[in-house]
């Protein structure tokens, strides 16, 4: 039996093969520091008590199929959320979802055909591409500009559009590289959907981790006139990834979207219903903020993790990396001195000199082989001793 020809393509160096070759290394005994997934718990932070007790207290609500749409009570929760944020929204433009992944993944098979194209950015998390690519549509890649804090470039934006293109895609605050994007910023790109009646797609699962007392403004409130499709969820803010607790928002103009809405209720109709003990803590969790902002306070587990790392990366001579605003992430730059032609070989070699697992900037459709994502949850004296293995290792082999 074949594969799908709509699935060669298809990569995930998150969890690929170097990530089986670390999960080897291990299970022969080796102690591996991995920096590839953000993901929380695995480092020692604790979901907050407010998650706890909710689910204790009504597990018995979850027994059931709830609606497919999600509880009546998550989706009253994720609406009051954004009419807090200055949103536009009901209950009805609201549907709770497996993560993320899921919820991209309808959307994707929902409104591309063959040979469509998605505007996606680069670096851009693989969720996004690989979802445009199994459906059989064409991730288009616009750049996100290192030299402007990272923030997308409007203009290469602008030239990417086609007659074929369905949707922006647009990750804020971004992965992998951690910038949070300005309000002029997104009014530009909403100009852009504008003119060439697109769909957005607006990725904000990070947009209550922000550093420095930044605000974050969700793209729905700058575009009210457009069909803005927004991803979020309690995953990392709440440090339970493992519970897939996830929703989409459809905002504008009902006209503009309303087919789209079918296809995800006919779509979504099929799995019956997602999980029903992450709706349970929806509402509670959105009440709980302080759990969350906490973390990213000066003395805040986040924040000095990563100051840890941005010390020693602008310690050593083989590194430099533009200063994260949001997100878990920074996306350090090895420095044009190393010969560094193939980034997965230097994230082999880190791996199996140094037992640290990260992912190469390939991985994330990063055009040149010279950056690489550090996840800022291991403590800031694993960080710091990562970010010195690293420069030992391009210094010995790479210089």
């Amino acid at each position: 039996m074949k594969c799908s020809e709509k699935i060669s393509n298809v990569t995930s160096d998150i969890r690929g093969p170097l990530y089986v070759e670390a999960m080897s290394m291990e299970a022969a005994g080796a102690k591996i520091l991995k920096i590839n997934s953000g993901n929380p718990a695995i480092f020692g932070h604790k979901a907050p008590d407010s998650v706890k007790k909710t689910i204790l207290e009504n597990l018995d609500k979850a027994v059931a199929y709830c609606d497919f749409r999600g509880m009546p009570s998550a989706r009253a929760a994720i609406r009051d959320y954004y009419l807090a944020r200055g949103v536009e929204i009901t209950d009805t433009d609201v549907y709770v979802g497996n993560g993320v992944s899921e919820l991209a993944d309808i959307s994707c098979a929902v409104l591309l055909n063959d040979g469509d194209e998605l505007l996606v950015p680069t670096p851009c998390y693989p969720l996004w591409s690989n979802c445009a690519k199994k459906v059989g549509a064409t991730p288009v890649y616009y750049t996100c500009d290192e030299q402007s804090d990272w923030y997308p470039d409007l203009d290469d934006m602008r030239r990417k559009v086609t007659p074929k293109t369905k949707a922006i895609v647009v990750i804020n605050p971004n992965n992998p590289t951690g910038a949070l994007y300005p309000d002029e910023l997104l009014y530009g790109i909403a100009q852009i959907a504008r003119e060439n009646n697109l769909m957005v797609l607006t990725d904000e699962i990070y947009d209550r981790l922000i550093f420095d007392g930044l605000p974050h403004t969700p793209f729905a409130k700058i575009a009210p006139d457009l069909p803005v499709v927004t991803y979020n969820g309690l995953s990392k803010s709440h440090i339970i990834c493992g519970f897939r607790s996830a929703w989409l928002t459809i905002t504008g103009p009902r006209s503009a979207s309303e087919e789209f809405r079918q296809g995800v209720e006919k779509l979504m109709s099929l799995r019956l219903c997602s999980g029903a003990i992450p709706q349970l803590i929806i509402p509670d969790a959105l009440k709980d903020d302080e759990s969350t902002q906490v973390m990213f306070r000066p003395g805040g587990a986040l924040y000095e993790r990563r100051k840890a790392t941005m010390d020693a990366i602008n310690a050593c001579e083989s590194l430099t990396c533009v200063k994260n605003s949001g997100a878990l992430y920074v996306f350090p730059k090895i420095d044009k001195r190393f010969k560094v032609t193939d980034d997965r070989i230097f994230a082999s070699t880190l791996l199996r000199e140094k037992h640290i697992l990260l992912v190469p900037g390939s991985g994330f459709s990063h055009v040149t082989p010279d950056h690489f994502r550090v996840v800022l949850l291991p403590s800031p004296e694993e960080l710091s001793g990562a970010i010195k293995a690293i420069d030992e290792v391009l210094c010995e082999h790479f210089l």
